[in-house]
């Protein structure tokens, strides 16, 4: 992983799960930026989704974690930004997996779906592979329409 800072979001939805994933995160040394949610309060998850992917957009941050309830809309909204692959995982394969092959670069979860345990185990996931590049490459310059 890169060395710019590790950014999270969520909505009311994944706050608590974002927090528990935030001190594993800070505990392995990541240096973290997040994007909010700070309450519980109910509130709009493509705010903070878009802010997050912005920040990618800007190179400000190279990877994410955004959490809501099935980490679905974040995902759709996050990639609407250029540079940003969002994949949502429930469990650690599809996550390893589309670092390898897709070099994704959000992973986003659903507080609702997974547990803690689960979700750091797919954080973890996520976190060790890296981009295989070769075949694959070609593939990701597909991704983005010409």
């Amino acid at each position: 992983m890169s060395q710019k800072p590790f950014a999270v979001g969520s909505d009311h939805a994944g706050i608590e799960l974002k927090r528990s994933l935030v001190q594993e995160l800070e505990k392995r040394g990541f240096q973290v930026r997040d994007f909010g949610t700070n309450s519980s309060d109910s509130c709009d998850y493509p705010d903070f989704a878009h802010a997050l992917a912005a920040a990618i957009e800007a190179g400000e941050v190279e990877n994410g974690l955004l959490v809501c309830g099935t980490g679905v809309g974040m995902s759709i909204v996050a990639n609407r930004h250029a540079g940003v692959r969002a994949v949502v995982c429930s469990e650690p394969l599809s996550a390893r997996m589309s670092r390898r092959h897709n070099d994704t670069n959000v992973l986003c979860l659903g507080a609702r779906v997974v547990g803690p345990d689960t979700a750091l185990d797919i954080l973890d996931a996520f976190l060790a592979a890296a981009f295989e590049s070769g075949r694959h490459a070609k593939r990701v310059a597909k991704i983005t329409p010409a």
